[in-house]
């Protein structure tokens, strides 16, 4: 019987736990839906081999300047997507979030504010991190309200630098510092 690996970090509705080879196959399915990956990075926009899925789930596991972790509903035991801090600079002391919840009937259950809220006050208080900052598509309005409630602040715009859908999208930098991810979970916890 497949042993699940334990919860790195919990929340109240998910948890968060190493990715495992076994994620392969939802994984795949997700990389393969459209809707799922529409604001994703563009490696994800083109058809991607059950192999090229695996091979970039051995790379993400083995890779320690990431950190990557699966989604798993607590309600339901099942892993639902991944998110995580890439480029993380020791030297700067800062990080770019990301965050793919594949499995649609879990969206706009407040998962991606919840797990958002987990990987920030990991990165700043066990990673020492000052700066974790994140790019998302103007036209993501579901992305960019869970980031504001995280406490990311709108940094910038990078113009007509997504093509999604037919058609140009601009796409938002925001960031959060510890200071203010500070003031953010003392007014969360009050």
């Amino acid at each position: 019987m497949h042993q699940e690996a334990p919860a790195f970090l919990t929340g109240q509705s998910i948890a968060l736990r190493a990715l495992e080879l076994s994620d392969g196959d939802a994984l795949w399915r997700w990389f393969a839906d459209r809707e799922v990956v529409r604001y994703s990075l563009s490696m994800w926009l083109f058809p991607t081999s059950r192999h090229e899925t695996q091979t970039w789930l051995e790379r993400t596991i083995s890779d320690k300047h990431t950190l990557t972790l699966g989604i798993v509903e607590r309600s339901s035991s099942a892993l639902i997507g991944f998110a995580g801090i890439a480029s993380i600079s020791l030297i700067n002391r800062s990080g770019e979030y990301f965050i793919l919840i594949g499995n649609k009937a879990c969206w706009s259950r407040g998962y991606g504010t919840a797990v958002t809220n987990l990987i920030v006050a990991y990165g700043f208080a066990t990673l020492n991190l000052y700066r974790i900052a994140l790019t998302v598509s103007s036209v993501n309005r579901a992305g960019v309200t869970a980031y504001e409630r995280a406490g990311f602040t709108r940094e910038g715009v990078l113009r007509q630098a997504c093509y999604r859908d037919g058609q140009y999208h601009d796409k938002i930098v925001m960031a959060i510092l510890r200071p203010e991810w500070e003031a953010h979970d003392e007014q969360s916890t009050s």
